[in-house]
């Protein structure tokens, strides 16, 4: 994709490298729950460190008041890191590089970049001060780059730019469904059909098979004229009709609703005006284990029940269980179902896990993004 890699850069030694990071965890209680987008930097951040190259850390949270201390401390763990809360305090960059001198040197780690406007605004003057604190830019956050914001597509044109370890592996991955390995499955599921439809349009002429499951499917039953009684879904005509049309098109031939009576086991035409469908039933479980042990690619977004909700988790993770004993090469991304897979243990039976959510749903639609694009500039 002509996007200049990390090793490409000569010598390191002694620059000031502005790290974009997508730390963007879900914190609890002062400390972070999930750190799986941390570890998935960590390589990166070894490879500057190892090259000598003195490591600024930008990133941000989607809650602009909350502070990024948390996951500092938890960087701290694998690396020496010094916090910075404010960007614009020119004497607490000098001290955490004074640290250094006396002793080991610290990463140095800047606090949530939504704390300033200029961040979301993408204002330059504010992609200027971010340029003035560093001598090279590395974008290593994929998942944050279909954002136009300052640190992803202004600050790159104001530093030699490069994309990180991380990014570099996501387009790979993410890119193979572009010139997929056959039979290639793709998986659709969770519940934000206005994002998700558009890809399944896009890769439906790369796709052998787009099995279509989770919240989405209701929007099908719903275009189809069943009654879908309480379950959530979205009018979306469009996408809906194009894909309704292709032949490569399943859909849940049994879905599992929850009515007053209990959780039962229905066809799609026999859902009732009390039920609410949360998961794809066993007869739509079975279709899909044959899939992906036929498949050579298997492409997944997106949980296919309500797993958060107890009896509705068993699907998604027969899926899993299925796509680990498979011998496709597989990528999953969103956070749900990486999630999951977490929860399980299973993080390292699987060809790629991808960061992304939004980000990886765009570069299969769009087939680049802004941060992508910043960096060829």
């Amino acid at each position: 994709m002509n996007i200049p890699p990390l090793k490409d850069i000569s010598d390191l030694k002694g620059k000031r490298v502005l790290l974009r990071a997508d730390f963007n965890l879900p914190i609890v209680g002062g400390e972070v729950r999930d750190d799986f987008r941390l570890k998935k930097a960590l390589p990166t951040i070894a490879f500057l460190q190892e090259k000598g190259a003195e490591i600024i850390i930008l990133s941000h949270h989607s809650d602009a008041a909350q502070t990024l201390h948390p996951v500092a401390r938890r960087l701290n763990e694998e690396f020496p890191t010094y916090f910075v809360e404010d960007i614009y305090n020119e004497n607490e960059f000098a001290k955490a590089r004074d640290i250094g001198k006396r002793g080991t040197k610290h990463i140095i780690f800047c606090e949530n970049l939504r704390k300033w406007p200029g961040e979301k605004g993408n204002d330059p003057a504010f992609a200027g001060h971010l340029a003035s604190l560093g001598d090279v830019y590395v974008n290593d956050a994929f998942s944050a780059s279909h954002r136009k914001h300052a640190s992803v597509v202004l600050l790159p044109t104001l530093l030699p730019s490069y994309a990180g370890m991380l990014f570099e592996a996501e387009v790979e991955a993410l890119s193979r469904a572009f010139t997929p390995e056959h039979p290639f499955l793709f998986i659709l599921g969770g519940a934000k059909t206005s994002t998700k439809l558009p890809v399944a349009v896009k890769l439906l002429s790369t796709a052998d098979s787009v099995f279509i499951g989770g919240a989405l499917a209701n929007t099908f039953f719903k275009k189809m004229g069943y009654e879908i009684g309480r379950s959530v879904y979205e009018d979306m005509d469009k996408e809906v009709a194009l894909l309704l049309e292709s032949k490569k098109l399943t859909l849940p031939v049994d879905v599992l609703v929850d009515n007053e009576d209990g959780i039962f086991a229905k066809k799609p035409d026999e859902v009732l005006l009390g039920d609410k469908i949360l998961d794809a039933g066993p007869e739509a479980v079975k279709f899909l284990e044959e899939e992906i042990r036929k498949a050579a690619f298997v492409l997944w977004n997106g949980p296919l029940g309500a797993y958060e909700e107890k009896g509705f988790a068993h699907t998604t993770e027969v899926l899993i269980q299925a796509i680990t004993k498979s011998k496709a090469y597989s990528v999953v991304g969103g956070g749900d179902t990486i999630a999951v897979i977490s929860s399980m243990g299973l993080e390292d039976k699987f060809g790629f896990l991808s960061t992304a959510g939004g980000a990886m749903l765009v570069f299969l639609s769009e087939g680049t993004l802004p941060g992508i694009e910043a960096l060829k500039k």
